[in-house]
């Protein structure tokens, strides 16, 4: 079982970015997905997590409004759309299994993540 996130890069403040999680492994609609960074010099915190129940999604309050998850079940893969992105939101982001339908914590191995970098 893996998760491989990529996507990232280089953008400009205001800017957009889709983020990519492809599986390997598991069929990613029976399970809770979420996206997690990492700034430097700061804890990995949880960004959003979809629900396998219901398909629906929830964010941290920091990207509440600007960030959107979608799946793509054909491919595999969950999406993490990023719009009005901010210096702050620069960070390694991953994706993981999240237990309990999201209500849990991560689990399984870390993939290396994708770097994310908002500058001018």
């Amino acid at each position: 079982v893996q998760l491989q996130a990529s996507g990232g890069g280089l953008v400009q403040p205001g800017g957009s970015l889709t983020l990519s999680c492809a599986a390997s492994g598991l069929t990613l609609e029976h399970h809770a997905v979420g996206w997690f960074r990492q700034a430097p010099g700061k804890e990995r915190e949880g960004v959003s997590c979809m629900r396998s129940r219901d398909g629906g999604s929830s964010y941290a309050g920091s990207v509440k409004g600007r960030f959107t998850m979608s799946r793509d079940n054909a491919k595999n893969t969950v999406y993490l759309q990023m719009n009005s992105l901010k210096p702050d939101d620069t960070a390694v982001y991953y994706c993981a299994m999240v237990s309990r339908d999201c209500e849990g914590d991560a689990f399984g191995s870390w993939d290396q993540g994708t770097q994310v970098t908002v500058s001018s």
